[in-house]
């Protein structure tokens, strides 16, 4: 198991969509939502995902293919 800290930037049409519980019952991860920003144009989320390397990898992949950016968080960056 491993643990993994991301950005992920939402565009406007999934705002309002459960992408998140969508990643959780899709692949065999845990997610944490560590600080979320949302209004009508876009969400900025900061999120943990627990998992083995090859699921996370496969969870990542798949936000992607659904239009949203996803970028690594620095180390201490959320760590408050």
């Amino acid at each position: 198991m491993q643990k993994t800290r991301l950005w992920l930037m939402f565009p406007a049409r999934l705002i309002t969509r459960p992408v998140l519980w969508e990643l959780a019952q899709n692949f065999e991860v845990v997610t944490n939502v560590r600080q979320a920003s949302v209004t009508d144009e876009i969400g900025l989320v900061s999120l943990e995902i627990d998992g083995t390397r090859e699921e996370i990898k496969k969870a990542i992949a798949w936000l992607e293919e659904m239009g949203i950016k996803v970028e690594p968080v620095e180390i201490g960056t959320i760590a408050s």
